[in-house]
């Protein structure tokens, strides 16, 4: 291949690749030794082999030998070709074997979370006891849980911490996709699919819950009837009158509650 280094190294820049990753390489899976463009690309075939035992997926550090686009040169895992000279990504990290052209995803390793994010890494910070790497608009303004993108989307139910797709970090701290996060609300759904807690300021919408209590009267037999409840929202347990709308909580004025049977006093 003719030209200057630079060119050279350049050359085939985001001309390769697959719906995943513009690149210049394929990677040959050492699980079942077959040639793909990506670990997603291996995956996706890998889960629609028929017999169920048969499907697995890729583990991204275990890849050793990639092909070049360019010549379809197969070599060790490296950033440039040892046959071509071409850069097979424009950005590369020999720890997740991670190729990609696409420098405007902003592309940067986390050393806690062990795998390539994108977004800049000026834009996230890594907070430990959640585990996976936030927006910066969260620091010190989210809820903590544990661990809480290591899980699947209680929505579509894809594993959340190596995720493409955007991520919505809910008042409770629970997390899942965007996409789905906003389809929930647009079926007008307000609480944490995991802990039930409600995902964001219900203050107006309990203010409208209060003007149709009070323009709906309870018959005779049900006004003076009262009900235990949990508040799904600051765990408090109370006892309330019954309403046909809600049951609203003492402590915190949600209705996100729900009734329970009345508590046992100790014997004496």
């Amino acid at each position: 291949m003719e030209g200057t280094n630079d060119e050279r190294l350049d050359f085939g820049k985001m001309g390769y690749g697959c719906k995943h990753y513009r690149r210049r390489c394929m990677i040959r899976a050492p699980c079942c030794n077959e040639v793909y463009d990506c670990r997603h690309c291996h995956n996706e075939a890998a889960n629609m082999l028929k017999r169920i035992y048969d499907r697995h997926e890729l583990v991204r550090s275990d890849v050793k030998q990639v092909i070049c686009s360019v010549c379809d040169t197969e070599q060790p895992v490296g950033r440039t070709c040892t046959n071509c000279g071409v850069n097979m990504g424009e950005y590369f990290c020999d720890i997740c074997i991670f190729y990609d052209d696409d420098l405007d995803k902003g592309l940067f390793h986390c050393d806690d979370c062990g795998i390539c994010r994108v977004g800049g890494r000026e834009n996230f910070f890594h907070c430990k006891k959640c585990g996976s790497c936030y927006s910066i608009g969260l620091l010190g303004n989210h809820s903590c849980v544990e661990n809480s993108m290591r899980h699947h989307c209680p929505i579509c139910y894809e594993y959340m911490f190596d995720t493409m797709k955007d991520t919505a970090v809910m008042k409770c701290g629970h997390t899942m996709h965007r996409d789905c996060y906003n389809e929930m609300l647009k079926r007008d759904k307000f609480c944490c699919p995991i802990c039930t807690k409600s995902v964001m300021d219900m203050t107006a919408h309990w203010k409208l819950i209060d003007e149709e209590i009070e323009a709906t009267m309870m018959p005779e037999d049900y006004r003076h009837k009262k009900v235990w409840i949990l508040c799904n929202d600051c765990n408090d347990t109370t006892e309330v009158y019954f309403h046909i709308v809600g049951q609203k909580c003492r402590h915190c004025r949600s209705y996100n509650t729900r009734t329970i049977a009345p508590p046992v006093l100790p014997q004496e």
